[in-house]
């Protein structure tokens, strides 16, 4: 039967984490979450203050170029890691594999969890010895703290707005990205499922 409230989850939760704490036992084990976005001129319309009974308007790009953010995050401290790109594959994974270990330090070992994206699973990725690779279900979006710093982003800073160039849309991005202070992060991300046992 299905797990229906946080608690739930967290007591029949696999023990996948302590697994990992077992066999590194001189490094602190930590769990992040890593994901992909892509953002374009196709852009998110949302809601905006209006005066009553007018009807606010916003404009619609009809160009398709976007580019794409590789992001992770620790929800129980709020660190965090992106990389954006006009792509993504192995490779740029792989880049950013590397990025979220130097960001969590020496003396961690990292859980990322991850979805079963091409370039997540691909035999060439570099996994760097530090990390562990922890995937989940397939179609289990809501299991990814990720999909909720996206739609933050969507609604506060990428939203009813025009971008001439992929120029434009990589430094929106950045400037959004950089918007997530660790508490923002915190307060979005974390859930007692994900930070109960970790």
């Amino acid at each position: 039967e299905r797990p229906r409230s946080d608690a739930a989850v967290g007591r029949t939760r696999p023990p996948f984490v302590e697994k990992v704490r077992q066999k590194h036992t001189d490094k602190r084990v930590e769990v992040w979450f890593q994901d992909e976005a892509r953002i374009g001129q196709q852009g998110t319309l949302t809601r905006v203050w209006g005066e009553r009974g007018s009807r606010p308007r916003a404009v619609k790009q009809t160009e398709y170029k976007w580019g794409y953010i590789f992001g992770a995050v620790n929800p129980e401290t709020g660190a965090s890691s992106a990389l954006i790109s006009p792509t993504v594959n192995t490779e740029l994974m792989s880049a950013h594999l590397r990025m979220i270990a130097e960001e969590a330090g020496a003396a961690v070992h990292v859980v990322l969890v991850l979805d079963g994206a091409g370039w997540h699973v691909s035999k060439s990725l570099r996994v760097p010895s530090s990390m562990t690779l922890l995937f989940l279900p397939p179609y289990s979006p809501e299991l990814m703290p990720m999909e909720r710093v996206w739609a933050w982003m969507r609604q506060h800073t990428l939203s009813n707005r025009v971008f001439a160039d992929e120029e434009a849309i990589d430094a929106a991005v950045a400037e959004s990205w950089n918007t997530l202070t660790p508490t923002r992060l915190q307060s979005i991300t974390a859930t007692s499922w994900i930070t109960h046992e970790n």
